[in-house]
């Protein structure tokens, strides 16, 4: 191994010692902490060292770095006390997660280190989002991201490296291809001979370093910075080293070759800098057993005092409000008394409008959004207005999307992401149930994001492009889940939603963008998320809908002007307005609830089992529910309107009324 140490004072390489020591003395006594029982769990990254102590040196203290389970380097070299570290991965009240999720799956604003989740690659999106948010304030950041060889398959790495490549974005992708992804060999995850290459097919730079050499390491990612800091760009990293434990100690290493260890022993980082800083007249070997002596004295005691760290206390209440970043709605009424007519689809472009100009942060993301207005038009005229910098075009990939609106929101920013259909939202699923909805939750941060949900049927637009998929999202804690049948309440609530630090899903009912025509109060106001409205009353039975179910329903009563009957527009499904449901129930003793969605544990299934559980004294008849058939959504008009649930209205009213 050739090192070359330039221009490096013995000062520097001495403190690169340090650095590079510590984590596989850390490590070390992790392992021995696991044979004897006091922990249960652990990743080892023994052999990879010089990757997260070189790059993360290299960065800015005050950049952010994205990095992986191994990476225990990036975490010690960023300063973060052991005993905190100690504290994460026992599940101690003080750790970063307050025991709510396992070793660095954690993010820390105080050392700017964004953790992963279990899924391989979703962080490169984010990073995108932090690097996007450091380009829009003109800041001369960079932004460190990690993945390992076999998440390289993944579409979020494909995603995120297009989104960098065509936005410009000064992210470097560090590869740490390791030669297996658990227990598969690279010639078994990809056919191309070099990873590196990759970054061809992308139209970015890529460079292949020995990721176990520290000064290689460090000395590369420090220019790039440097360069990428003035001339914004990805660039795709890949690292050659070996892992010289079980992807975790319980799956051991069997499945490989001696060979492979023998030769990659050779190559240690430690070892190897160790030998050369005694070459260098760094070291000596008497201040070597000093150093080591000190570093584990220490270990042992953060460690220690780690394990006498409390554990967490179980409160139902508060586990379930830390699901959400702290907030209280202050609803905002009119300033004006005027009114305009307005289309459901441009109240929807007015408080977007509004919005943009209330929040010089607020980027605007989605498919063909900007010079073409989008698929229905609603973001017309908004890049000759805001520029496209914040009203932007994305490349057809919506994980990296909502990825990146959620780095957006990590770097200071606020995001609405568009989706051009909620059907296809299916391709951003896990970035919204398992980061947006779990970010606070797992470690304090807000996500700071909007997900419009063009949605429904009633257009003849087939399976893929007409479902009311509210209830996939509706389950979900840490999601709020909204859902206008108004254009009044369209534009209250999207502005609510984004005054929100919280993810919020705004559903948007695609036929109603041009079909109906309502007053819309001029100016700036917000109508308050968790809170139905009463659209009729009665006392024979109640109706409790919301979206173009409640169209049906006021078209039944205006049909039948003597049914007698309460109707509750939900508005929002998450949260959803009990008081409201409770209030109707006690005065009309029968129920019936309306939604455009199958009837099969659709979003009526929640709200039929609370009614049962926390109002069965005051029904007079089981609660019952209308919705469309348990089959895909067809094309043909004559089957979609069958399918509807508006075709079953009548007759199930009448079946409730009659019991």
């Amino acid at each position: 191994m050739q090192f070359n140490r330039g221009d490096k004072d013995d000062k520097f390489l001495l403190n690169l010692y340090r650095r590079l020591l510590y984590p596989r003395m850390v490590e070390d006594k992790m392992l021995k902490l696991l044979r004897q029982g006091r922990i249960g769990k652990w990743f080892s990254g023994i052999g990879q060292e010089a990757i997260a102590v070189g790059s993360t040196l290299a960065m800015q203290s005050d950049e952010y770095i994205l990095p992986m389970h191994r990476n225990l380097g990036v975490f010690t070299s960023r300063d973060i006390p052991l005993k905190k570290l100690m504290a994460q991965w026992q599940g101690k009240i003080t750790g970063f997660t307050k025991g709510r999720d396992r070793s660095f799956h954690f993010g820390t604003q105080e050392y700017k280190i964004i953790g992963m989740i279990s899924h391989l690659g979703p962080q490169m999106a984010l990073a995108d989002g932090i690097a996007l948010a450091d380009v829009l304030a003109n800041k001369q950041h960079a932004t460190l991201v990690y993945t390992g060889e076999g998440a390289t398959s993944e579409g979020d790495f494909h995603e995120a490296v297009n989104v960098a490549a065509v936005w410009n974005l000064p992210v470097i992708f560090l590869i740490e291809n390791n030669g297996y992804g658990l227990s598969t060999p690279k010639s078994e995850q990809f056919r191309c001979k070099n990873l590196v290459d990759k970054a061809i097919g992308y139209g970015v730079e890529g460079i292949q370093i020995d990721g176990n050499n520290i000064l290689e390491v460090y000395n590369t990612i420090n220019q790039l910075t440097m360069e990428i800091r003035k001339d914004p760009r990805p660039v795709l990293v890949e690292c050659l080293t070996f892992r010289m434990r079980g992807h975790e100690e319980a799956s051991g290493t069997k499945y490989v070759p001696q060979e492979l260890f023998d030769e990659w022993e050779k190559k240690d980082p430690l070892s190897n800098y160790e030998a050369y800083l005694i070459e260098q007249g760094v070291l000596t070997s008497d201040s070597i057993v000093d150093i080591k002596i000190q570093v584990k004295r220490d270990i042992e005691l953060e460690v220690e005092e780690a394990f006498n760290e409390d554990e967490p206390i179980a409160n139902a209440d508060q586990e379930q409000a830390d699901m959400y970043f702290p907030y209280q709605q202050d609803v905002v009424q009119p300033s004006q008394t005027s009114s305009t007519e307005k289309r459901y689809l441009d109240a929807i472009t007015d408080g977007l409008d509004l919005a943009m100009q209330k929040y010089p942060n607020l980027v605007l993301m989605g498919q063909d959004i900007a010079d073409y207005g989008g698929a229905f038009k609603i973001t017309d005229g908004f890049t000759a207005k805001y520029g496209k910098s914040r009203v932007r075009n994305t490349p057809i990939c919506e994980s990296a999307i909502v990825g990146a609106g959620l780095g957006l929101s990590i770097n200071g920013y606020k995001a609405v992401v568009e989706m051009q259909f909620a059907d296809f939202v299916t391709v951003g699923f896990n970035q919204i149930v398992n980061n947006l909805a779990k970010t606070h939750y797992r470690w304090g941060e807000m996500a700071d994001v909007v997900v419009r949900m063009p949605t429904g049927a009633g257009t003849g637009a087939g399976p893929f492009h007409s479902q009311s998929n509210e209830a996939w999202f509706t389950k979900t804690p840490g999601l709020k889940i909204v859902y206008p049948a108004f254009p009044e309440d369209a534009k209250g609530l999207l502005l609510a939603s984004i005054e929100d630090p919280n993810p919020v899903l705004y559903f948007e009912h695609k036929y109603l963008y041009r079909s109906l025509t309502a007053p819309v109060p001029d100016g700036y106001y917000t109508t308050e998320i968790g809170k139905a409205v009463r659209l009729a009353e009665g006392s024979k039975f109640a109706i409790i809908t919301y979206g173009l179910g409640v169209h049906w329903a006021l078209d039944y009563l205006k049909q039948y002007p003597e049914s007698d009957a309460t109707l509750i527009d939900l508005r929002t499904l998450q949260p959803w307005d009990k008081e409201a449901v409770n209030a109707a129930v006690k005065v009309t003793g029968r129920v019936l609830i309306l939604h455009e969605d199958t009837l099969t544990n659709g979003f009526g299934a929640e709200l039929s089992a609370w009614i049962g559980e926390h109002c069965f004294s005051y029904l007079d008849a089981p609660v019952m529910r209308c919705a469309s058939l348990d089959t895909a959504i067809p094309m043909s008009k004559v089957l979609e309107e069958d399918f509807l649930a508006k075709a079953r209205l009548a007759e199930t009213i009448d079946k409730l009324l009659k019991y």
